[in-house]
Formats: C-alpha cells, structure tokens, sequence
C-alpha cells in the first residue's frame, strides 16, 4: 500500500473518534512512520515477534498544571510497515489503524489502560456511541 493511501486510512480514522472528543484535541501532531526504530522498541522493552503499531509522545491532559504552555505538539505516530505486515487486507488495516487511533488519543486525553482496553472492546464488537453521546454541546 502506498504511503499517501495509508495516510487516507489513518485520516478516515481520525472522523471515528466522536466530536466530543474531536474539539477538545489541541496541539496534537499525527504522523506516519515506516516502522518503530531499534532504539525505540529496546526503550519500550519490546522485542520480535512483537512490535508496535503506534505511539503517543506528549503530556497526558491530565498530567498538564496550570503552568503548561508554549510547547511543541504532542504526537500520535502511527506505524505503516508492522500494521501491513500483521493484516491481511485493507478492510483490516483500516481497523486496526482505528483501534491504535483510538488507543493513542486515549493517551492523550490520559486514560489508563484499562479504560482504553474496554473503550477498544466496544470498537471490535462494533458499538457505537448512543445519539446523545456524539451531540455538538
């Protein structure tokens, strides 16, 4: 798959993460990247077969005091060559561009993992928000 078509798929992605939570995305970089260095995987302690899909560099929002600012973006990367490799067809590389997506900005907004764990269970069951869950307020 060429660069510019994943970039395509991560950029759909992005419209699945509910306007709520959309708006309140400030500062934030979202870049692709072939795959995760050697470095990186030895810094997170992550050694073949694993690798990594995505990562999110940044402060957590609740993490931020009062004196934060005047920062660069925080960054979302998403790694193009280990989600190509791990699927089998675009249908599944889009959902699992989504569920990495969805995993990063819980980072973000600094969710534990365990709370970003069941908001991927209601991805992969195919849940969606309720109509008031998605409203512009």
């Amino acid at each position: 798959m060429t660069r510019e078509r994943f970039e395509r798929l991560v950029g759909e992605a992005v419209t699945l993460i509910p306007k709520r939570f959309r708006r309140e995305i400030k500062n934030l970089a979202l870049v692709v990247e072939a795959e995760p260095s050697p470095e990186l995987l030895e810094e997170m302690e992550i050694e073949p077969p694993d690798t990594l899909y995505g990562l999110y560099q940044g402060t957590p929002l609740t993490e931020r005091t009062w004196g934060y600012g005047n920062t660069l973006p925080d960054r979302i990367v998403i790694f193009q060559r280990p989600i190509e490799e791990d699927c089998e067809d675009e249908d599944e590389i889009r959902a699992v561009i989504g569920e990495t997506l969805i995993h990063e900005v819980g980072h973000y907004f600094g969710l534990s993992e365990e709370e970003i764990e069941e908001i991927e269970e209601r991805y992969w069951r195919g849940d969606t928000l309720g109509p008031d869950e998605d409203e512009d307020r």
